[in-house]
């Protein structure tokens, strides 16, 4: 299904919703999805800790301070809910309950490029099947051709906290293959008022020292010679397993 211009996206790249047995992933909508996910994460801050935002107390908050001011505004982003078609209808969808969120982000058309970020996994999904359904469906979508039913991109990346060991584990089970790191790659303002974690390193002289934290990005990248290469059929694999693992769990 193609979502209309209706929608409010902003997008530079056509958006579709994309969905397999277990998962859909459909552009966020604030008037449907706001109020379930920041009742379900506003407990939570730790799930926004190695990211420049959050987190979010309110609806208000979060529409605002989040959707407004960083995914609206931003014609390389798209915001996708993550629907867990395993259980049972919801209030957010009537194919599931709402799982968390997963962007699109730093997207260039002139570049076939984009990003997977903005990835919060609400607690009770985590370690499940959600995350690897929902990343390897955005990467079918942007990496297969257009022939396939995808954006043909050249690049999707991955950037994360140096010690972030989770997302940087999850990187490489999915396929992605570390480039690099860069060292104080963002400023997390007021990084300790906001329950954000430091890179670690010693912070610079001058400025707000105690309480503007700093970040360390790793690099990962999956790019079209690698999805042809084997990257299709790894992701395909670990959704299919994952797939029986979930049966499993629910039969």
């Amino acid at each position: 299904m193609t979502i209309s211009e209706s929608e409010d996206l902003n997008f530079c790249f056509p958006v579709r919703e994309l969905s397999n047995e277990r998962i859909k992933m459909t552009p966020f909508k604030a008037s449907i999805h706001s109020s379930s996910f920041v009742s379900n994460s506003s407990a939570h801050p730790e799930l926004w800790a190695h990211m420049p935002t959050g987190p979010f107390q309110t609806v208000q908050d979060f529409d605002t301070k989040f959707l407004e001011a960083v995914v609206h505004r931003d014609p390389g982003m798209v915001l996708f809910a993550i629907i867990d078609k395993t259980k049972p209808p919801s209030a957010a969808d009537e194919e599931g309950e709402l799982a968390g969120i997963m962007s699109y982000t730093s997207s260039s058309a002139a570049n076939l490029s984009t990003e997977i970020g903005f990835i919060v996994i609400l607690p009770p999904y985590q370690r499940t099947h959600v995350n690897s359904n929902a990343v390897g469906l955005l990467l079918q979508y942007a990496l297969d051709l257009p022939s396939q039913g995808g954006l043909g991109l050249r690049r999707v990346q991955w950037l994360c906290s140096s010690v972030n060991a989770p997302s940087i584990r999850a990187a490489e089970r999915l396929g992605f293959k570390k480039e690099g790191v860069m060292k104080w790659h963002r400023v997390f303002h007021d990084g300790k008022g906001r329950s954000k974690v430091h890179n670690g390193r010693e912070l610079p002289r001058g400025g707000r020292v105690e309480q503007d934290y700093g970040r360390d990005s790793v690099v990962f990248g999956q790019c079209w010679d690698d999805w042809e290469q084997g990257g299709r059929e790894k992701i395909q694999a670990i959704m299919v397993r994952q797939h029986r693992h979930t049966y499993e769990f629910i039969k």
